[in-house]
């Protein structure tokens, strides 16, 4: 008796598929990654689209970033804000930046 592997291809060729897709996850970014560790637990999505949010540009999203880390003394450094508001920026506010990178750093 001979071992015939052909009825094993379509198996092989699905967990193939299903290996691959499950390796292309979602990469998060560092302000992502900082919101996620040490944002999220009080800060729910809901908070990001109540009527009476603090942050309504850049300047004041990149500012409420910087004071909530300040209290909760986590100690980022600029970039890290900066990283944290893009995330936030990108997730929820869609508020227009500054064009070049030092004004975006800056708050501007």
């Amino acid at each position: 008796m001979t071992f015939n592997p052909a009825p094993l291809y379509p198996r092989l060729a699905l967990i193939t598929a299903l290996l691959l897709t499950a390796g292309a996850a979602h990469a998060q970014s560092r302000g992502e990654l900082l919101y996620q560790t040490h944002c999220i637990e009080c800060h729910t999505t809901q908070m990001h689209w109540r009527d009476k949010k603090q942050a309504t540009n850049w300047a004041s999203l990149k500012a409420q970033v910087s004071r909530w880390q300040a209290t909760a003394m986590l100690g980022w450094s600029d970039a890290d804000i900066v990283d944290v508001a893009n995330h936030l920026n990108e997730r929820f506010y869609r508020f227009d930046k500054p064009s070049d990178r030092v004004s975006a750093a800056a708050g501007r």
